[in-house]
Order: C-alpha cells, then sequence, then structure tokens
C-alpha cells in the first residue's frame, strides 16, 4: 500500500459495490450475503487492500454485478452511452418538431392573411369595410 494514499475503509467500499443477492447497494443491503461480503471487505482491508484491489477481488469472486456502477469497458459501456445518446436524439427530434412546428403555424398564418381578400370581390369587401368601421371607435 502507498504510504501516501489513505487507508481504505468499510463504508469507502461500501458505497460502489452491491449484494450480489438482493441487488441493492450494500451499505442498504441487510441480508446475510450482505454480512459475508463487509466480513469479506473487512478482512481485505486488514490485509492492506485498496478500495481498487478490494472491487477487483469481489468482481473476481461474484461477478461485475457486485459493481454499483458498470465498467466503463466493453459491452458494459453501452450502459454509460446509451442514456446520453438518447437524450442527445430526444433532444434533436424536439428541436426539428419545434422548428416544422414554428415554419407550419407561419404557412397558415400568412395564408389566413391572404386568404380573405382573395376571395372577396370587390362589392363583399367594401361592405365588409363599411360594416367593421361601425365597430371602429
Amino acid at each position: 500500500m502507498n504510504p501516501q494514499q489513505p487507508k481504505t475503509t468499510l463504508p469507502d467500499v461500501e458505497d460502489e459495490v452491491m449484494c450480489p443477492i438482493c441487488g441493492t447497494a450494500l451499505n442498504l443491503s441487510f441480508s446475510p450475503q450482505a454480512d459475508r461480503e463487509r466480513a469479506f471487505i473487512r478482512r481485505e482491508i486488514a490485509a492492506g487492500k485498496t478500495k481498487e484491489e478490494i472491487k477487483q477481488d469481489l468482481v473476481a469472486q461474484y461477478g461485475t454485478e457486485v459493481l454499483a456502477e458498470p465498467p466503463k469497458s466493453g459491452f458494459d459501456l453501452t450502459a454509460w452511452l446509451v442514456p446520453g445518446l438518447a437524450i442527445l436524439i430526444a433532444a434533436v427530434a424536439i428541436a426539428f418538431g419545434l422548428r416544422r412546428w414554428r415554419r407550419a403555424g407561419r404557412a397558415r398564418e400568412a395564408e389566413a392573411a391572404d386568404a380573405p381578400a382573395e376571395k372577396l370581390d370587390p362589392s363583399e369587401r367594401e361592405r365588409l369595410d363599411s360594416d367593421l368601421a361601425r365597430y371602429d371607435l
């Protein structure tokens, strides 16, 4: 163990590993398996191992499911990439949808503004203007 490195404690390791039986964080689990895992960690600490060495030993004994965070390599890298990519794709889709929606709204407004003038003949237009003038104050 490096003299500059602080001594590993049980809470340091408990936060980063899971109980393989119940699937909860070790610091929240009260199963007999969690107690055995804590005893294993205490023995490793007593042997002077670092947190990373203890986690590696736990992975060797229980598999990668024992880690609270999946490894950032290999197939487990997808656990880190997929949520970020999903958020990015959703943001792009929302931006694209909003842009199309705003364009469609502007087109409808322009069409509505032009439509009455095109459909009214001059006599109807004159009558409409006189009727509207009565309501102007």
